[in-house]
């Protein structure tokens, strides 16, 4: 599992979050894990899962 520290758009889309993952974490988003991303407010949670 991983944590995005800090908030993240929550209008990307499932590919805009994927992007995410390969860009900040520099893993595959299709690896078989759990990445959850917080809005600012830090109200809403969204996850991609492989």
């Amino acid at each position: 599992m991983y944590l995005a520290c800090g908030a993240t758009d929550m209008h990307k889309s499932i590919d805009g979050r994927a992007w995410v993952v390969q860009a900040w974490f520099e893993l595959d988003p299709f690896s078989p894990c759990l990445f959850v991303f917080c809005n600012r407010q830090r109200d809403k949670l969204k996850a991609v899962v492989a």
